[in-house]
């Protein structure tokens, strides 16, 4: 090999060192078309539709989203008006009406207005000038008679309302119960209800014991008032001026004849 053979050989090597070291310099713009075959490449294209397909999948993302927010919505909905599968009405309704029947069995005076208006114009009325004796013991027995009667009704519902309170606690206990582990407004709703209901029927027990109680002191007093007119009449008799002392003939030892 001469010199200019060597100098000939490393001119080209230089030439291509210098169009391989200055090709990046020269890329085609990112809208260039490639051509490979029958199939051209277009980068923009294929940017664009990427962003597209991206914002599409970022809409059925939230469309997803949507579905499961109503269907929650749904869920709760459902446990909101689903109903409390317990009922204490049917036992608050029978403590009710053995309260009630234990009223109901007042002996001698009644809850009645009228029978109790007639009373106190017979029995507990002003002492008559025209009554004998035998008539007015009779009053007077007839009134205390109906004092005991009024206390023992007193008592009997007492024991009765004493009665209700386990039935009451146990419904106390289950409505809390149920009202805890509602799974809806409807269920704790109705829960909270029954709870007034019970504490609706505590205070019937309640007024029956103090309608009882005040029915056994009133006749109470009302015999003592009777009593206390009648003793007015019995002494206006005993003091009642009459006949007097007749004096007469006394014998005071027998002379066998």
């Amino acid at each position: 090999m001469t010199f200019r053979s060597t100098r000939a050989a490393l001119i080209a090597a230089s030439v291509l060192s210098l169009s391989v070291a200055v090709s990046p310099l020269t890329a085609p713009p990112a809208y260039a078309l490639f051509g490979f075959g029958d199939i051209v490449y277009d980068p923009t294209n294929h940017a664009e539709n990427i962003i597209q397909a991206a914002r599409a999948l970022e809409q059925i993302n939230n469309q997803i989203t949507s579905l499961q927010n109503e269907a929650q919505m749904l869920i709760n909905q459902a446990r909101n008006l689903a109903t409390l599968p317990y009922s204490a009405l049917q036992q608050l309704q029978q403590s009710v009406q053995r309260t009630q029947q234990l009223l109901g069995e007042a002996q001698r005076i009644a809850f009645d207005v009228q029978q109790i208006d007639q009373a106190f114009q017979t029995t507990y009325g002003d002492a008559s000038l025209s009554a004998s004796d035998q008539d007015l013991i009779a009053g007077a027995r007839e009134r205390w008679q109906n004092t005991v009667a009024g206390l023992q009704d007193a008592m009997r519902v007492q024991a009765g309302v004493i009665g209700n309170i386990d039935t009451n606690r146990t419904q106390m206990s289950e409505l809390v119960g149920r009202s805890q582990g509602a799974t809806g407004a409807l269920q704790a709703t109705q829960a909270g209800n029954q709870l007034l209901a019970l504490q609706g029927q505590q205070l019937a027990d309640l007024t029956a014991v103090v309608a009882a109680n005040g029915r056994a002191q009133a006749l109470a007093d009302a015999e003592r008032a009777a009593a206390a007119e009648q003793g007015r009449e019995q002494r206006r008799r005993f003091l009642e001026p009459g006949s007097g002392y007749q004096p007469g003939n006394a014998q005071m030892f027998y002379d066998g004849n």
